[in-house]
């Protein structure tokens, strides 16, 4: 099951404030809680983003949570949001 549209921006408005220099940076530097057990680090990031905007998003995203998406389509919906780390 592909993510919606509708879902997709709610998503992507969600982590928006979140996605940013700063945190990208701590992320690079692996400057987060058990960075050193981390083997993805593009996964870790892209999912604690998700997490950071559920937290403070909890009211619109819930719908993408009763929607029945396995974490295989949020992932798949996070890289197309989540630029990787690396990127300019």
């Amino acid at each position: 099951m592909k993510m919606t549209p509708e879902h997709q921006r709610v998503l992507r408005a969600a982590i928006r404030p979140f996605d940013v220099p700063a945190i990208r940076e701590r992320y690079k530097n692996g400057d987060f809680p058990h960075a050193n057990a981390v083997k993805d680090l593009e996964l870790r990031f892209r999912w604690d983003l998700f997490w950071m905007a559920h937290r403070t998003h909890r009211d619109s995203m819930a719908p993408i949570f009763d929607a029945g998406y396995t974490d295989a389509h949020i992932d798949t919906a996070l890289r197309s949001i989540v630029r990787p780390l690396n990127d300019a």
